[in-house]
């Protein structure tokens, strides 16, 4: 049985539609975008979150990209559509996932002659996100397989199917390892300021009748402190090449605090976010977002007026803080150059 989550993301009646993760849990709501200007609006503004997810939705929106400077000029639709792309990859600058999936597309340009691109693009956005999909399930494997009976883990912001095509990159790992019985206690923090564990993750698990415990994020030490957990997983916005780690703010905090009271920390992410282009996590840039989603809570204000604020929405985890880098490809034990280019050659 397929759950909401796995249909955050879909094409209907020719156009593509998105779960609006900034109404859940309370309101089950969709957006239509009809034109690449909505899919922008909609990855800028949260409607979809989490980099895989990012990277798909933004396949579809070069479809529409193409759809809609096909129509106005036929001859250099190639040309024109570079603007579009442009700004796709302003939408959220930390998710490689993005960049990763633009570049496939334009790659399918040069197969395209004269004939209306649009079909072709969808074959192919289709293709990414299937492909995602099953990278997700089989690194959901991979990782269920470093657990042991008897596991409790706790999760950080949501790595669900709401982040992805679908199944999810560390809540993957969770659904394998569930499945197989080896989980006896999952946790997830709040994740503040957004809460996407206490409004995406908890729910997105719940779905699926997988029973789940939250905790503020401030209790995470108190609760590796009374050594009740096994293993902290998580996902990724980006992997430098060296396997340091881009994810959402707090998880740095995480690592140290689980090194501190000897608790394994995984990273399950598909190789399409490993960045090769890049040394370490020092080159990533790291999205900064609006002061109000510190100052208030839906659009009530809680913070005083003039209050200085710093919002990043990301932080970097070095990778000698990672135990294991989970991937489609496999398992990478204690991450580093040499083994993460061995692993994308293969």
């Amino acid at each position: 049985m397929t759950s909401l989550a796995d249909q955050a993301i879909a094409w209907k009646d020719n156009h593509l539609v998105l779960l609006d993760q900034r109404k859940l849990p309370g309101v089950v709501q969709y957006v239509d975008c009809h034109e690449v200007a909505d899919v922008i609006h909609a990855i800028k503004d949260m409607v979809v979150r989490g980099a895989p997810a990012i990277g798909v939705t933004a396949a579809f929106g070069v479809v529409l990209a193409a759809r809609m400077r096909f129509r106005q000029s036929a001859d250099n639709w190639q040309q024109v559509i570079e603007q579009d792309l442009h700004e796709l990859l302003l939408a959220r600058p930390t998710a490689v996932n993005l960049k990763w999936a633009v570049e496939k597309m334009r790659a399918k340009f040069s197969g395209i002659s004269n004939e209306d691109p649009e079909q072709s693009l969808l074959h192919a956005a289709e293709r990414i996100h299937q492909e995602d999909i099953h990278a997700n399930k089989t690194l959901g494997n991979f990782g269920a397989e470093l657990l042991r009976g008897g596991s409790a883990v706790l999760t950080h912001c949501n790595a669900g199917a709401l982040a992805t095509g679908g199944y999810g990159t560390a809540l993957g790992v969770i659904r394998s390892a569930f499945a197989q019985k080896k989980i006896t206690t999952i946790y997830a923090d709040e994740t503040r300021p957004w809460f996407q564990g206490t409004r995406l993750t908890a729910w997105e698990l719940l779905q699926d009748k997988i029973p789940v415990t939250l905790i503020c994020d401030s209790a995470a030490a108190s609760l590796m402190r009374q050594k009740q957990l096994s293993w902290i997983i998580v996902g990724a916005d980006r992997v430098a090449s060296n396997g340091d780690v881009a994810n959402k703010i707090g998880t740095y905090s995480l690592a140290v605090m689980a090194r501190q009271h000897n608790v394994k920390f995984m990273v399950a992410a598909p190789t399409s976010t490993i960045d090769m282009q890049i040394n370490s996590g020092d080159e990533i840039e790291i999205e900064e977002r609006s002061n109000k989603e510190l100052t208030t809570v839906h659009n009530q204000e809680i913070g005083p007026h003039k209050v200085g604020v710093w919002n990043p929405v990301f932080d970097i985890t070095p990778a000698e803080f990672v135990t294991a880098l989970v991937t489609e490809k496999g398992v990478i034990e204690s991450p580093n150059s040499s083994k993460i280019k061995e692993l994308m050659k293969s």
